[in-house]
């Protein structure tokens, strides 16, 4: 596996287009690390600080993704160096959409990533630039459908990223208008370490969890593992965080969610960050659910948790270990020997799969039919690992050689 890693880590991209910004010192980058299939897929984010390397391991990342979510193509990303908060944002959005239309019409799909909003930002600005939907260069490359046919699949893709969950079974409030996209991913995450109880024996009802961060993914997880009947003893997020030994209930975790501040807890009760960031870590707890930050995770930590009884980890953030490698390194590989750990490709791979969803012919467009859909492809790239190691360890290092069987 770590001969197969190597040899895709190191191989060059197939293209890197790079773009200054005339009126800002924002720079970005968008890296399409193969046209497999004849076209790539990749979010844009936003960060200070961000680099053409960043933008390039989760381009890497995306093309080992689609080997589970589908469709059959190849992985990219963008990134544009430049604060978020900065009053000038939109109109940097705006001129560096205009620029990378060309690829945007031709082979490349784009999305929403860390700070940029698939709704309110990518699909309304790259239609100023011209372009249908931002997943049209992977109908162009990969699917080359009739223009008859393109028009169709746009439409149901158009309509359903942005459908407004009705059943109550997918949403914490159907008052509040949540999207498909607002939860898909954090359903993904919970659905995940169901399936692993399923596949590799045991039960999530009555287990304890941990979730590292509270934004959409985070609490979307908390909020369906809490209704699958385990119990989440303890939530850290960047403005603090909070502990109940004896679990949370699924009303309360429902409240915590309708309650957050963005991105955050907005309980005025929290534990400061530094003092839950001691604690945390020394909960017993069975599952661990990271959704923060990527590179976040050091071994002492997780050895903490190992040792207070931690059975499985569900990743919503993509290498949430605070490793240097793009993949698979030390601490990863650690924790992959010690515990089962659900690789970020296929528990975090819910919005990659809707857009694949959507992008077929005449498909359901009810709740069910779509989250059920995302369940499916998790339970099936499970069961595909079990099927070739069946121990409850290594979990990760299996699916990486199933997953790059494909792409080497």
């Amino acid at each position: 596996m770590k001969e197969l890693l190597q040899k895709y880590e190191n191989k060059e991209p197939e293209i890197i287009f790079n773009w200054k910004d005339p009126e800002t010192e924002a720079e970005g980058w968008t890296v399409i690390n193969s046209l497999r299939g004849g076209a790539a897929g990749g979010g844009t984010r936003m960060r200070k600080g961000l680099d053409m390397n960043e933008v390039l391991s989760l381009a890497k990342t995306m093309e080992v993704k689609f080997t589970v979510s589908g469709p059959a193509i190849g992985g990219a990303k963008s990134g544009i160096n430049f604060d978020p908060k900065d009053p000038r944002k939109k109109g940097v959005l705006e001129r560096w959409y205009k620029a990378v239309s060309p690829l945007l019409k031709s082979y490349y799909g784009t999305g929403g990533d860390l700070n940029v909003d698939e709704i309110h930002e990518v699909i309304p600005i790259t239609e100023e630039s011209g372009v249908w939907h931002p997943q049209e260069g992977v109908f162009e490359g990969h699917f080359k459908p009739t223009q008859a046919d393109k028009i169709n699949r746009i439409g149901q893709l158009r309509q359903g990223v942005i459908k407004v969950i009705e059943n109550p079974n997918y949403s914490p409030s159907v008052a509040r208008k949540y999207t498909v996209a607002d939860m898909i991913t954090g359903f993904g995450v919970a659905e995940a370490v169901k399936h692993y109880y399923d596949i590799f024996g045991g039960t999530v009802k009555g287990k304890r969890v941990v979730v590292q961060g509270f934004g959409n993914v985070g609490a979307a997880a908390a909020f369906y593992i809490s209704k699958m009947g385990a119990k989440v003893v303890g939530i850290i997020d960047i403005a603090g965080g909070l502990i109940n030994a004896e679990g949370f209930t699924s009303e309360e975790i429902t409240n915590l969610f309708l309650n957050k501040s963005g991105n955050t807890l907005g309980e005025e009760n929290l534990i400061p960050f530094h003092e839950m960031n001691e604690k945390v870590w020394e909960l017993e707890t069975e599952i661990f659910l990271p959704c923060a930050a990527s590179r976040l995770i050091t071994q002492q930590q997780i050895d903490t948790m190992i040792d207070s009884g931690l059975e499985v980890i569900s990743c919503g953030a993509n290498v949430p270990f605070a490793d240097k490698e793009i993949f698979f390194g030390s601490i990863m590989e650690h924790t992959d020997e010690r515990v089962s750990l659900i690789p970020d490709f296929i528990s975090n791979c819910g919005m990659a799969r809707v857009f694949a969803y959507f992008m077929e012919r005449r498909v359901q467009m009810t709740d069910e039919a779509i989250f059920q859909d995302t369940s499916e492809i998790i339970k099936k790239a499970l069961q595909n690992v079990y099927n070739e190691n069946n121990s409850k360890k290594e979990i990760s290092k299996t699916a990486f050689e199933i997953a790059l069987g494909q792409l080497v």
